[in-house]
């Protein structure tokens, strides 16, 4: 499976520490940027090409930022991004089961990095429910575009 990652200035330095640990766990990784801390990027930016970059493909997003609320807001605006916000292991374990999140944004600020791990591993091996209602309510959300 490839992992795409994007950051602005807000989680660089966290997403180039789950960027080693997914290499060490053997995910293909794919890191769209930031390629340096820019204080002045744009999550907009970073969030687009990520999304952009899976389109399609049965990839997983991981995006980070300070609060992780721009990333999420920025990819959801794209057909077929069911991106989750990345703040209890049990909310991210139902975001996969229950919605089949394909994006994770991580709020760089506000959690330590074990946390973090625990959660972006959760988000990378839990399977989707693939329950009837489940299904129902993700093709609704499909058709709302």
């Amino acid at each position: 499976m490839r992992v795409i990652l994007g950051t602005d200035h807000g989680g660089f330095e966290l997403k180039e520490k789950i960027k080693l640990w997914l290499g060490d766990k053997g995910y293909e990784v794919v890191d769209i940027g930031a390629s340096s801390l820019e204080e002045n990027d744009d999550f907009v930016d970073y969030a687009k090409k990520a999304v952009l970059e899976s389109e399609g493909k049965k990839d997983r997003v991981v995006l980070f930022c300070s609060n992780g609320f721009g990333m999420s807001i920025a990819a959801n605006r794209f057909v077929g991004v069911r991106c989750g916000f990345a703040f209890d292991k049990e909310a991210v374990r139902r975001g996969r089961a229950d919605d089949d999140i394909n994006c994770l944004a991580v709020p760089a600020m506000y959690l330590d990095e074990v946390s973090i791990i625990e959660m972006i591993d959760i988000f990378l091996t839990e399977k989707f429910s693939d329950e009837e209602k489940y299904k129902r309510r993700i093709n609704k959300l499909d058709s709302l575009f």
